[in-house]
């Protein structure tokens, strides 16, 4: 080996002065160094996270979801039964000896003094009474029938010097022969039997039997009276829930609410609807007895002649018990329900309740609550 490259070789591999490191050493270090400065300046920015989190916590959440007052009240469990929206009563208008000259139209009302049919040219009008006249009435005739026409010549403003009494009077007479001036009537003062049709009240035709030409001695027509009834096939394992004179809730097509009450109850069951594969004794365990409500307000029917409709027959009452709407119950497994309580700053507080009977879209609860607290309910 030449002597220089021996000096070389040494140069390389000699020791370093004392105290002082090798260059491959000091750049290592140097590397330590700067990693400890990124820890340490890591570390500090989570300090400061840290900090600025437990200085600001997060907002909380708000409910925004609508409010109603728990109630105390008085709940009522309603039967619901399926009936038909109709008229009241069906009655049958028979004509007198005579040719037909003029009919109304089905679906026409016909009040007292109103022209019922035409009979040789001739206006037979309603009146209103229990029952036919009979007899021909004239002075000095007596009886109901005569209480009867002085009852109607009063209401259409013939009676002001009728005494409204039993008794066919000179002044009933004339009242008679005013009457009969107006309806083009010859002014006898008589009143024949077959001068005017008799029905309990207004009536609404239903169907016209006579034909213009034809014989007036049958039947003209069928009417109905203008109240509103819904008929109804009641079980008659719930027969207890009637009750004559009872106020019931009835639900019209387009889900329009109204009242009526309890007009008459039927006494004779029918059997139930069956077919082939109906069991024995079916017919008996689903038979029915008809029940009709008259309608409190006859308009609440509207336009309809005929509809379905739905009874709602109240049968249990409980007094003085805490509500809340039917949309405020949260289910919150196995048949537990429970509802949410805001208080006035916000918050909200779930609440077990125990659910007792439906009313519409209320129900009864028992918990933990108080009328007044606020209840959230599902938006609508």
């Amino acid at each position: 080996m030449l002597d220089s490259e021996i000096g070389a070789s040494a140069a390389r591999t000699a020791p370093a002065p004392p105290g002082e490191a090798p260059p491959r050493n000091r750049r290592g270090r140097r590397r330590v160094l700067m990693g400890g400065a990124v820890v340490l300046v890591v570390g500090a920015a989570a300090a400061v996270y840290a900090l600025q989190n437990r200085a600001e916590p997060p907002p909380a959440v708000v409910s925004t979801l609508p409010t109603v007052p728990v109630e105390r009240t008085d709940m009522v469990s309603v039967r619901e039964v399926d009936g038909t929206l109709g008229y009241a009563g069906t009655y049958t208008v028979l004509g007198a000896k005579g040719r037909i000259t003029w009919l109304p139209e089905a679906g026409d009302v016909i009040r007292r003094g109103d022209r019922v049919y035409g009979k040789d040219g001739v206006t037979v009008p309603l009146f209103y009474g229990a029952t036919p006249f009979w007899r021909d009435l004239q002075q000095g005739r007596t009886g109901r029938d005569v209480l009867q026409l002085e009852r109607n010549l009063e209401a259409l403003g013939y009676g002001k010097y009728v005494t409204v009494d039993r008794t066919f009077t000179w002044a009933t007479a004339q009242a008679v022969k005013a009457w009969q001036d107006d309806v083009n009537l010859p002014e006898t003062g008589v009143f024949t039997l077959d001068t005017a049709v008799v029905q309990p009240g207004a009536i609404r035709v239903t169907d016209v039997k006579g034909l213009l030409g034809g014989d007036a001695g049958g039947t003209v027509l069928t009417a109905s009276g203008l109240g509103r009834t819904v008929t109804v096939d009641l079980p008659v394992n719930d027969q207890g829930l009637a009750e004559k004179g009872a106020e019931v809730r009835v639900t019209l097509p387009g889900g329009k609410a109204t009242t009526g009450h309890i007009t008459s109850i039927g006494t004779v069951a029918t059997a139930g609807a069956t077919n082939a594969k109906s069991q024995t004794g079916e017919g008996t365990e689903n038979a029915t007895i008809p029940v009709s409500i008259t309608l409190d307000k006859a308009s609440s029917a509207g336009r309809l002649d005929s509809a379905p409709a739905t009874v709602g027959f109240s049968s249990t009452v409980h007094e003085d018990v805490l509500v809340v709407p039917v949309n405020a119950l949260l289910a919150s497994g196995e048949g537990a329900y429970s509802v949410n309580v805001r208080d006035s700053s916000g918050a909200v507080r779930s609440v077990p309740v125990e659910l007792g009977i439906f009313d519409g879209d209320k129900v009864e609860v028992k918990g933990d609550l108080e009328p007044g607290m606020n209840v959230e309910v599902a938006r609508t």
